[in-house]
């Protein structure tokens, strides 16, 4: 009889082993900062196209908004995410599309644990801007 509970215990352990998440709820913006620093890293992207609402609360705050340009749709397993861009004259359009997808999918599902069903990628723009190279070395 003892056998018996002892055996229900592990099997409901190991029931409890299979649910990934066990209740944990990941939040919209928590998916866009991740979305926002591996778009950051991709070259040839100038700058992230957002609204007037994100350039404004990154004036008041002094702090860059990483979430800007993103918005995510977060379910219970999955997530779809927009990421919105400004690229760099002179890049490869589809080139820095497709890096965007591949890094914005890996970032996400290592540190989630969430399934991304889609990364569309929405260039807004293309910067203009030369930076000599006494700017860039400022710049970073």
């Amino acid at each position: 009889m003892e056998n018996e509970n002892v055996e229900n215990v592990n099997e409901e352990v190991l029931i409890e082993a299979k649910d990934d998440n066990n209740g944990i709820k990941i939040s919209d913006d928590v998916v866009a900062v991740i979305a926002g620093v591996a778009v950051s890293e991709v070259p040839g992207v100038s700058g992230m196209a957002g609204g007037f609402a994100g350039g404004i609360s990154e004036v008041l705050s002094g702090k860059k908004n990483m979430s800007k340009g993103i918005k995510v749709e977060v379910g219970e397993k999955e997530t779809k995410i927009d990421v919105n861009i400004i690229v760099e004259y002179g890049t490869r359009i589809p080139d820095v599309a497709f890096e965007i997808q591949n890094r914005v999918k890996k970032a996400v599902e290592t540190m989630t644990g969430l399934t991304v069903l889609e990364v569309n990628v929405h260039v807004q723009g293309v910067s203009t801007e030369k930076t000599t190279g006494e700017e860039k070395e400022v710049q970073e």
